[in-house]
């Protein structure tokens, strides 16, 4: 399976966030740490819905 990055979260906790809600709306999601020292976080979503999560998570981000 090919995967994509959506995004690049500053903290862990972001990250585990973002993950938690994708994965709430029945998509695969990894968490790939890219460098420690910066602590930056690739959210990874299978390629082929790419489209469907990029919608999902453009709600989530979208602030209130």
């Amino acid at each position: 399976m090919m995967w994509t990055v959506i995004y690049i979260a500053p903290t862990a906790k972001i990250a585990d966030n973002i993950k938690k809600r994708l994965t709430e709306e029945g998509f695969l999601v990894k968490i790939r740490s890219v460098n420690l020292s910066k602590q930056q976080y690739e959210i990874l979503v299978p390629s082929g819905e790419l489209e469907e999560v990029q919608e999902v998570f453009n709600s989530i981000m979208r602030p209130l």
